[in-house]
Order: structure tokens, then sequence, then C-alpha cells
């Protein structure tokens, strides 16, 4: 059952494998003798993208399209498969003991560096302990929890902390690696095809100092392409990789990458052949949906509005719960989006990948829509809340995207919440992601427009992200019942049932009780993709691997 259901929401909503069937039966959108001999060079790809790469550490805090490039300059042991499974990246054969909690990882010794380093365990025992190094601490160490003493390594009221030569981790020789868990997990190998699990080259990470991963020339790459060019804010430029050790399967010689910030400007650079794929806004959904270059998916991938409980009108949890239900969801979905995205009235989604309770129970079953509630049900709670604060009124921020698409999601938000809830008005503060996500992390905004990719098909991954004492705690929510039972889940599987209603209620506590966040959608999106680019594997968590892709003109 598990399968079958897995290898639905894949095939439905998860990944796309683009090679050269698409949906649509008559563009009228596009001139019939489109010229495909414009690019001189048939081997390379043009991409746009809507802003700057936050960051090429493969242990510091990124987006998805920070992971996109990584995953495609660096390796780990694994890599996500064209079907979003683990295959083996620089693994080449494993063992592991009866309690599967010991695995013995043999590397490929023909694997190196672009500056010709072999690539050896003991780059990885260097990765890992400087994701939990106190003075070098990655926002993704959650990710290492299953590790032994990883979770002590980063409590600070543990005498193991910051000792990160407590990890479990070992370089038995050059090409063998150990790693010694707490407990088994059933998901280790989807958690290896994570940046934080990838190897670094300690002798070059530490020649280049705090420069490291800020240029082209501060890099060293061991994945199918490298990066040539970066071109801050204006672009930059993929090239195969010639020394990776899987060459021969990176069929394109090179991807251009440009800088677009908005969608009008996008779509006429599909159309004058200067890009190969465009993403589009709902503004131009109407025009292309008919079109034989049209592609939709939905990803395991949650966006929600953070309700920053450092400000004080927020910390009244009728104003949060009044927040969450006055604005229509579906509609916002269908309407505004029109990308083929879900209504969310919840953080785990309905038929989430590989995830079911041993009775095949879905994790839906048991609370369904969260807070789905009436705009009359909000305007009590509202007024509530402000009888409770002594207010008449209050004015609060909205921190979102500066791209088209959010821009218009954003106002449609601020004109449901004004009309519906007297008494309250909106400001939206339109930001670049990078500097977005800088605001959120200081908690320097009112409400934020966020979201979430999932990096395993469990939902621990996303409750993960509210935990009191977690790096992505950006809306100052604590709840020791929901810690005890998160935490609890990342480590313990000695009963999956158990753990599984656990889970549940951790996500009732999160929405329908303390109402921390308020869920919008599970995300959607529609692309034109010309129907010489093929194998352009975009991924459940709405990251991309190009390894594969081929442009057949």
């Amino acid at each position: 059952m598990k399968k079958i259901k897995k290898l639905l929401f894949l095939m439905l909503i998860t990944t796309i494998v683009l090679s050269g069937c698409y949906g649509g039966t008559n563009d009228t959108s596009k001139t019939e003798d489109k010229d495909t001999t414009a690019d001189s060079d048939s081997e390379s790809l043009h991409l746009a993208m809507t802003g700057e790469i936050p960051t090429l550490k493969t242990n510091g805090e990124m987006d998805g399209l920070s992971a996109t490039i990584i995953q495609n300059i660096f390796e780990g042991l694994y890599r996500k498969g064209k079907d979003d499974d683990p295959i083996e990246g620089l693994v080449k054969d494993y063992e592991k003991n009866d309690e599967e909690t010991i695995y013995t990882f043999k590397l490929r010794e023909d694997a190196k560096w672009s500056n010709g380093d072999p690539i050896t365990s003991h780059d990885f025992v260097y990765a890992w302990k400087k994701a939990l190094h106190p003075d070098t601490f990655s926002p993704h160490a959650d990710l290492m929890e299953p590790l032994k003493n990883a979770a002590k390594i980063q409590d600070p009221d543990d005498e193991m902390y910051g000792n990160v030569d407590e990890l479990g981790v070992e370089a038995i020789d050059d090409y063998t690696l150990e790693v010694t868990l707490d407990s088994a997990v059933p998901y280790l190998f989807e958690l290896l095809t994570n940046p934080v699990y990838y190897p670094q080259n300690e002798e070059f990470v530490t020649e280049q100092g705090d420069d490291y991963a800020l240029e082209v020339d501060n890099l060293i790459f061991n994945g199918p392409y490298k990066l040539t060019k970066w071109d801050h804010d204006q672009g930059w430029v993929l090239e195969k990789n010639e020394d990776y050790w899987d060459a021969e399967e990176v069929k394109t010689n090179k991807i251009d990458f440009k800088v677009v910030k908005d969608t009008a400007t996008e779509v006429n650079l599909y159309e004058s052949d200067t890009i190969d794929v465009a993403n589009l806004s709902s503004d131009f959904i109407d025009e292309y949906n008919d079109s034989d270059d049209y592609v939709t998916a939905i990803q395991s991938e949650m966006y929600f509005l953070r309700l920053n409980q450092k400000n004080e009108d927020l910390q009244n949890v009728n104003i949060r719960r009044a927040l969450d239900m006055a604005y229509d969801k579906k509609e916002m979905s269908e309407s505004v989006l029109k990308n083929g995205s879900i209504p969310a009235y919840f953080l785990i989604p309905p038929e989430f990948p590989e995830f079911e309770s041993p009775s095949g129970e879905d994790f839906r079953d048991k609370y369904g829509d969260l807070n789905n509630e009436s705009v009359e049900k909000a305007q009590e709670y509202f007024q509530k809340g402000l009888d409770e604060l002594g207010k008449e009124e209050i004015s609060l921020e909205l921190l979102s995207y500066d791209d088209d698409q959010r821009k218009t999601v954003a106002e449609y938000i601020k004109n449901q919440w004004e009309s519906n809830l007297p008494g309250l008005k909106i400001t939206i503060n339109q930001q670049p992601n990078k500097q977005k996500l800088s605001l959120e992390g200081n908690l320097d905004y009112d409400i934020s427009h966020s979201g979430w990719r999932s990096d395993v098909g469990d939902p621990v991954d996303f409750l993960t992200i509210f935990l009191s004492d977690g790096p992505y705690n950006w809306q100052n929510f604590e709840n020791e019942e929901y810690d005890k039972l998160v935490k609890k889940a990342q480590t313990d599987f000695s009963d999956n049932e158990i753990r599984f209603e656990e889970l549940q209620e951790a996500e009732k506590i999160l929405i329908k009780e303390e109402v921390a966040i308020s869920p919008m959608h599970v995300a959607g999106s529609a692309k034109l993709i010309e129907s010489y680019v093929q194998d352009f594997i975009a991924h459940g968590d709405s990251t991309y691997t190009y390894k594969w892709v081929e442009i057949k003109k």
C-alpha cells in the first residue's frame, strides 16, 4: 500500500520528468516557425531565476535556489534520483549491522575535487563535525539528529555540548566511512542527499577562510557541474565538470542563468528564444494553459504565514486565530495562484510521500482540516482579541517576496484581511529573498509569507521548523509539549504507531491550539518548457537536478 501510494504521489504531484511529452494540443501563443537555431551552442540550457543565490555553503542557510545550485555543483554519499528516491553518489557500496545502527560506506576511489584532490572519507568527517560545531553551526544541523550524540552536541545544557569528536562518524581509512546512529532511521539515505551531509575539502576551505564560497575562485567542486561565472544579482554560469566521476551521464555542457525579477520579462525572454524554461505567474496562466509547452506540478513544499509573537498584538491567540480564518485559501489557490496549488488548513499534506501509519492511516485522517471556519467566526475571534488587548484597531506589516506571483498573493491577503476584519490595517513590505531571509532570521517583522521544502518523506521534517530552540523558529513560538513530541519523533522509532499519533498531536498543537502559523497552500508550479529540453528533473521539494538534462534541437 505504501509503495503504491508513493508512486501515485510521485506520478501525479511530486516530480516532473520531462522527456518530450507535454500536455495541451494547440500552441496558439508562439509563432509556428520558432527559430531553434538561435543559440549557436546546441548543448546549452538557458534559464531565468528571480533573485541572487543566497549561499553556496553546504552547511549554510539555504533556500530552494541555493539547494538547487549546490546539489548540481557538489555531491554527497547519495543524491536525489529522477523519481526523487535517493541513488548512489559518492557511495560505491555499504554494509550495515543487524540493528541498522552502524553503516559502513565504501567510497568511489575515482571521485575527485575539481582541483585534483581525491575525495576521501576525511572530507565527510570534517564537514559533518563542522556543521555541528558551535563556531560553524549549520541552520540545517537538526537533520543530523539521528547521528550518535548529535543531539547532545547541539544541546547547550548537555555536558557533551560542542564536543564534535563524539559524533558518530569515523574515517576507517581514506575510502571507508563508518556512520553510527542512536537508533535505526528508516529515511537515512534521504537525509544523506541533503547538502548538510556533503563533504568539504578541509585544506581548501581553511585556506579560503571567511571568503570561502563567496566567489567562483573561492570554490572547488565535486558534482556534475562547476560554477564558472557569478555576476551577483545578474546571473551565473554552470559548465560540465569533466572531472566528475559520472561525467558520461552529463549531457548538457553549459547552463546559463539570468536574474529576472518580473514574469513579463521572463515570458518575453522565452518567446524570443533567449531562455528555454519560463516560470509563469497567475497573470499568464490563462494565456498559456493550452500551449504544448505548458506544464504544471504540485510539490512537497508548504507555504504559510509566520505570526511573529514578538509583536504584542500577535501574542494574543485570538488575533492569530482570526488572521488564519479571515482569508479565502481556496480562492487564493484557484483564482489568484492558478498554478495547481492546493489550499492548506494543515502543515502536513494529504498522502505525504512514503508516510502513513503502520495500520495504513493517512496523516490527515484524524484531524482533517484545522481552523477551516467562517469569516463570521474569524470576526468573533478578532473582536475578542481586540477586547483582550484593550484596542479598537491594530496595524501589522506583512513581509513578502519581491516577485510578481507573491506580490499578488500579498495584495490579496491584505485586501481580505482589511475587508473581513474591521480595525485591522496591513502594510506590505516586499524584499528580495536574501534580505527577506535576514529579516525573518532576526525576527524583524510582524507577519511573513514563508515556506518550507520537505527534505525527507516524514512529517517530522516540517514540524522541526517550529521547535522553540530550533534555528528556524522565526516566529518566537514556544510550547513545551510540542517540543517534547517532535524531539522524541526525531530519534525514537521504537513504536511507529505511537510516533504517528504523537506527530498528529504536535501538528494540532501548532495550528489548532496555538495558531503559531497560518497555513496557505501546498505549492504548485506552472512553467513553459521547450520541447527540445528533455529530462529536466524537477523534484518535489522545488529543487532541480540538471545532471540528466539534454538539449535535442
